[in-house]
């Protein structure tokens, strides 16, 4: 997986900028997924609001981070393995999300079963979602 964000951003064809610089680096230094909220914090006064959800729109478009939703009807941002592509991301893995703290974490090791369908019934996405206790917290 690519680490430097410079390279990630020449890779994927996205003019280098200051607020997609610097939230990239959030992502590739983060230990689990991110809430929009945290990605604001985190980048403190330099970026505004619309500049965060346009930064991670086209960021999701690229293929560099996929969303991991919540029970709470919120969405998590976490980074995408390097056979991600625009518009087609490849995440059919497990997501972890600790009831103590709130980690959100993408399990890549654990893959999302395979879920066969009713004849005319065609996926187009699958994901899942296991709650527990985090390695840290227990």
């Amino acid at each position: 997986m690519l680490t430097d964000v410079n390279d990630i951003l020449k890779k994927n064809q996205l003019s280098v900028t200051d607020s997609r610089k610097s939230i990239l680096d959030l992502f590739i230094h983060s230990n689990g997924a991110l809430a929009h909220a945290d990605i604001e914090k985190q980048t403190g006064e330099k970026f505004d609001r619309v500049t965060v959800y346009r930064t991670l729109q086209v960021f999701m478009e690229k293929g560099i981070i996929h969303t991991i939703p919540t029970s709470d009807n919120s969405i998590r941002y976490a980074l995408c393995k390097d056979d991600c592509t625009g518009g087609h991301h490849h995440d059919n893995h497990v997501h972890f999300i600790c009831k103590i703290c709130g980690l959100t974490s993408c399990l890549d090791s654990v893959t999302v079963p395979e879920v066969r369908l009713p004849v005319g019934f065609r996926p187009l996405e699958k994901q899942m979602i296991v709650t527990g206790i985090c390695e840290g917290c227990q």
